[in-house]
């Protein structure tokens, strides 16, 4: 998908307005449902011309075209403030999000949100707010099913309907390994950590990857820098995950790459690892059992690491 910025020109060219107005046309339901147009059987280039003018009178105001990477048709169109009008509110919105109808249930409106929570990230923005019209169930699952969570409910400045307001904070993405260390009786070693946004929890040595390192070399120099251990040699995938949680005061999406390693049961080794636990939040250390970790009564990263544990004896032991 390609976005293009429709410039506050005097008039939008003809060919793009045609392309504008079936679109609009396209959501009949949802402009009877707003009220933007006086007949939403019947939207015509004029109006959507007029509308799109009044948008970008504002400076704060951004048009964003959509258009499929293939053949270049418009797919969609969405419209965001940079600042709102109530100072109050730190956040940029998206006004307005449409995929052309004939276009929809392909994915093109997850794309499309992303591509714009994107742009706001680059901007430095932590977090996008908009709003749903309470009449509107199928808008509130979309955006609720992309992470936003409603934070209050108001009505919007331009026509006085009811709706909810939604926000969803712009996370940092963050590829990374871990490995699971078992020794030979089945138990996995796990640090305790303390973080500001899960507080505390037991992970599996590993962090983020470095710039151009795989997952596989980032989970053995993570895995070397946490524990001190430099023989062993990270194997199968046992699963990636994906998660939210701050690191260094950033909100950070992290998917995790983790495998699966064997060794002797024994205590990280290092005079370094004092001041590297402090700084990334480890509390401490042990190995688990795997009927200690099924009984854990903290939180576990990923969840269902004793479930996939167990699995992974299965299988041994079936081989």
């Amino acid at each position: 998908m390609i976005l293009d910025v429709l410039p506050a020109a005097p008039d939008i060219p003809s060919p793009l307005l045609t392309e504008l107005t079936a679109l609009y046309a396209s959501h009949r339901d949802f402009h009877a449902l707003g009220g933007d147009f006086p007949d939403p059987e019947d939207i015509r280039p004029e109006q959507v011309a007029a509308s799109l003018a009044e948008e970008l009178a504002n400076p704060d105001v951004e048009v964003l075209l959509a258009r499929n990477s293939v053949g270049g048709r418009l797919v969609g169109v969405v419209i965001t403030l940079a600042r709102h009008p109530d100072p109050a509110d730190p956040d940029p919105w998206i006004g307005l999000l449409l995929v052309e109808g004939s276009e929809q249930r392909r994915g093109y409106g997850r794309e499309l949100a992303g591509l714009v929570e994107g742009r706001f990230r680059g901007a430095g923005r932590g977090a996008v707010r908009l709003a749903v019209l309470d009449d509107n169930p199928g808008g509130l699952a979309f955006w609720t099913a992309l992470g936003y969570e409603v934070i209050g409910r108001r009505v919007d400045r331009k026509l006085r309907r009811p709706c909810a307001v939604l926000r969803k904070t712009l996370r940092t993405p963050r590829p990374a390994a871990r490995v699971a260390v078992l020794d030979p009786e089945g138990s996995v070693f796990l640090f305790r950590y303390d973080n500001d946004e899960v507080g505390v929890h037991w992970a599996l040595p590993g962090g983020g990857l470095e710039p151009g390192e795989s997952p596989r070399e980032g989970a053995v120099r993570e895995l070397r820098e946490e524990t001190g251990w430099t023989d062993l040699e990270p194997g199968a995938l046992l699963c990636a995950w994906e998660h939210d949680f701050t690191r260094a005061g950033v909100p950070v999406r992290q998917n995790d790459h983790i495998y699966v390693a064997r060794g002797p049961r024994r205590d990280p080794v290092g005079d370094h690892l004092g001041v590297s636990h402090t700084e990334e939040g480890i509390l401490g250390w042990r190995w688990w059992t795997p009927q200690e970790l099924a009984a854990s009564p903290e939180p576990l990263w990923p969840p269902r690491l004793p479930s996939l544990l167990a699995e992974l004896d299965d299988v041994t032991t079936s081989d």
